[in-house]
């Protein structure tokens, strides 16, 4: 028992120093890709054990807890807002397409198996992730199973730089037309990305008895239906957990954000994200080294088959601006809240008041967000629920 003990504060002390480091730089360090990076070195030098997360007894938690974090980010979905950006939805799945493009382009450099378990990862976000590396490694594919931890972890300081840059550009043009007066009458767009008010339905009408246990109760059993229907269609669980927490958080039959309001969301998340770990655990110095020059290539491929399909060709015309579409396009990589972070910093470099940063992050913000939104929580675990099943 003490061992257990001394392997989970070790776990879970390596992800605080990431979340430290995170709040300290204001999100300019990804708080994961410290985590991430401090595991593989200290398992490289041989600091931890390489059965660290087996010996936490956080593997078996690990399996039932991504059905249950994947119905949690269901209840999140605003389906409304959805629908009300649709343009923003489509081009964020033609953005995806782009990327599926990007990486099946350098598929021969970076391999079969790594391509089929990066492009999901680089289309969302931890539940994509944990889809496609928890399924390289039941299926043998290590090297792949690393290579994907590795794009997740990367994956935003590659989006971060483009995602400002077209921001800042569009940001700039939309000053110069509200600087001439013709943005004057621009409606009020709302910019908190959570969930809108929703008519009192039974869940609202009903949020005492929605007690912690009750939420879990609720998500667990949603987990494991979403596992029977798999083993029934064949469809993996992860589609249909999404599908049951959508469905049931539009009809106010469950709270939005039901593992939020049932205090457990930090916990399972934080071992949706402990899964993973073991795949870094046999990766060497040569490993690193190749798998670093496989990323390259990967992101490189993205970017250009994202520049050619959202920029050059008139894709962008969706939302009328080609900055615009790239920042969109750049929001898969980076999900929420990073999207809205950026948004932020955009209008605070270049507003002179405050009307002037009301102005950037009401014409903004729902792009960048809802695109990151519609990635990461939803299209990314549909798309990794197919991939997987091509390993």
């Amino acid at each position: 028992m003490s061992e257990m003990l001394l392997m989970l504060c070790i776990t879970v002390s390596l992800f605080a120093i990431g979340d430290i480091l995170g709040v300290a730089t204001k999100a300019k360090v990804s708080s994961i890709f410290v985590a991430l990076m401090l595991f593989l070195v200290l398992f490289m030098t041989g600091t931890i054990p390489e059965d660290i997360i087996s010996k936490a007894g956080l593997s078996q938690v690990g399996r039932w807890a991504s059905p249950i974090l994947v119905f949690g980010m269901g209840t999140m979905i605003n389906v409304k807002q959805l629908i009300d950006e649709w343009k923003t939805v489509l081009l964020t799945l033609i953005s995806m397409v782009a990327a599926l493009i990007g990486v099946f382009l350098v598929s021969p450099i970076i391999g079969k198996e790594a391509a089929i378990v990066s492009i999901p990862i680089m289309n969302g976000g931890i539940i994509a992730t944990n889809i496609m590396v928890s399924g390289a490694m039941e299926k043998g594919f290590t090297i792949a199973a690393a290579f994907g931890t590795l794009v997740y972890a990367v994956q935003k300081f590659v989006g971060t730089p483009p995602a400002s840059f077209y921001g800042l550009k569009e940001a700039r043009e939309i000053l110069k037309e509200y600087r001439k007066g013709k943005l004057e009458n621009i409606d009020s767009m709302n910019v908190n990305m959570q969930n809108s008010q929703k008519k009192l339905g039974f869940a609202h009408r009903n949020k005492n008895y929605f007690t912690p246990f009750v939420c879990f109760t609720i998500a667990a059993l949603a987990g494991y239906i979403s596992i029977l229907l798999q083993e029934l269609t064949g469809v993996n669980n992860s589609i249909w957990a999404l599908a049951f927490g959508a469905t049931l958080s539009y009809f106010n039959l469950v709270p939005d954000k039901i593992l939020d309001h049932g205090k457990s969301s930090g916990f399972i998340t934080m071992v949706v994200f402990a899964a993973i770990i073991p795949s870094l655990a046999k990766i060497d110095l040569e490993q690193v080294m190749t798998l670093s020059w496989q990323l390259i290539v990967a992101f490189i491929g993205v970017f250009v088959a994202t520049y050619i399909i959202m920029f050059i060709l008139p894709t962008w015309k969706l939302v009328g601006s080609k900055n615009l579409a790239m920042g969109i396009s750049m929001s898969q990589l980076l999900g929420f809240p990073a999207t809205y972070l950026i948004v932020n910093e955009i209008a605070t470099a270049v507003a002179e008041n405050e009307e002037e940063h009301e102005v950037i992050m009401k014409k903004i913000a729902p792009s960048y967000v809802i695109g990151g939104l519609a990635s990461v929580t939803t299209l990314s675990i549909v798309i990794a629920g197919y991939f997987v099943e091509f390993l």
